[in-house]
């Protein structure tokens, strides 16, 4: 008689984030296949959980304190209980240690890069090594889902991955979830009208550029950035400094930032980087138009279905308007012109469409043709694990 086969999922932590959100979208709809597989998940980093998952699958706590060497110690071992036939890994550091916990086991694992890789890693020596191990275990892995065009070409231009290797699933998006989240009262009262953006605090966020944008636009709106991180302080030095401590709020990270989002005017995402912006499309799904920069990977491709290179300057799209990155001028007038009557409520319109587009069902069932297709023949009760080579081509 045929085992189930069991699959390894690993991730950082299910702390807040675009990628714990989407991974637990994606188990949370993997029902139709928990009769098939024994699931498995297992956490990098001991951290207070954001998201929760199905109580089917097996959830194994690790304690790696954000450091890769730990992370491939402790997974290596788990590892080697469960005897995974596949693994899949979300995030730089899970990819990477997942890679060399699975090697020399005749199995097979798969990566799902959430970020454009070359803008995540920046420069600098850390950004030296990190780019090497990223070289040395990415095309090794039997396959790479990216979440954007952009991010694939990243990949096979500059890490080595081959084209075959890696294709783009578009993160998914729970319209039922959001909507029902968007329409519970607002954990933060605003007085009047607000321009909203989220994300973490930190530099390839780029809200520097929406403080500033925002400052110059003249809107008599108010703005709210959600979210945390280590750029807390030199924004609000930054707001103060503009005299708009009464205007601009942060307000942290929000556990519910939907019913923040089906308040707002409108949404600005004003990024050096993405891999596919979750936010953006959730905000979308809000009936929010959006500005946002024309930034590497996927805001061309969602708003305007065309690759970033092929749109040189501030452009309108039926949601809203793309942007150049760190263009302070043209994203001010972006927001004075989607902020705008009956421009707005039509970009809203246009933008709640075209976030149907992003459905979780699909997502999910490309998520699980990729595993399939990976999987080695199914093993026998009482029989040895069926050898299967590894494929050739291992923070954040």
């Amino acid at each position: 008689m045929a085992e189930k086969a069991t699959i390894l999922f690993v991730i950082n932590s299910l702390a807040g984030g675009g990628a714990e959100r989407v991974l637990t979208t994606i188990l949370g709809a993997s029902a139709p296949w928990r009769d098939r597989y024994d699931l498995h998940l297992a956490l990098l980093d001991d951290e207070p959980r954001a998201y929760a998952v199905p109580e089917w699958i097996t959830v194994t706590q690790l304690d790696a304190r954000h450091r890769l060497g730990a992370s491939i110690a402790q997974l290596r071992r788990l590892v080697g209980r469960l005897n995974p036939d596949i693994a899949l890994a979300f995030l730089t550091r899970a990819n990477v240690a997942t890679a060399i916990a699975m090697a020399g086991r005749g199995r097979p694992w798969l990566i799902s890069e959430r970020v454009n890789t070359s803008a995540h890693l920046g420069s600098g020596a850390g950004a030296i090594a990190a780019r090497s191990m990223v070289r040395f275990t990415y095309p090794r892995a039997r396959h790479v889902i990216a979440v954007s065009d952009g991010v694939v070409d990243d990949l096979v231009q500059n890490f080595g991955v081959a084209r075959d290797r890696v294709s783009a699933i578009a993160n998914p998006v729970d319209h039922d979830a959001i909507a029902a989240q968007a329409a519970a009262p607002s954990p933060l009262a605003i007085d009047g009208d607000y321009v909203v953006a989220a994300g973490r605090l930190v530099p390839n966020k780029n809200f520097a550029l929406l403080v500033d944008a925002f400052a110059a636009s003249g809107l008599p709106h108010r703005l709210v950035i959600m979210g945390e991180g280590p750029e807390r302080a030199s924004l609000e030095a930054q707001i103060a400094a503009r005299g708009l401590s009464d205007r601009v709020l942060l307000p942290g990270f929000v556990a519910n930032p939907f019913a923040v989002l089906g308040r707002a005017r409108l949404f600005a995402m004003p990024s050096n980087a993405e891999g596919f912006p979750n936010g953006l499309v959730e905000a979308m799904a809000c009936g929010l138009p959006v500005v946002a920069t024309n930034c590497a990977s996927g805001p061309s491709e969602i708003l305007a279905d065309l690759p970033r290179e092929s749109i040189v300057d501030a452009r309108q799209v039926p949601a809203g308007a793309l942007v150049p990155p760190n263009d302070i001028a043209a994203f001010a007038s972006a927001l004075r012109e989607i902020a705008s009557e009956p421009r707005r409520t039509a970009a809203a319109d246009a933008a709640r469409q075209r976030s149907l587009d992003y459905g979780v069902a699909e997502a999910t069932e490309r998520y699980w043709r990729r595993i399939d297709a990976a999987l080695p023949p199914p093993r026998t009760s009482g029989s040895p694990a069926s050898p299967y080579p590894l494929s050739s081509g291992i923070a954040r």
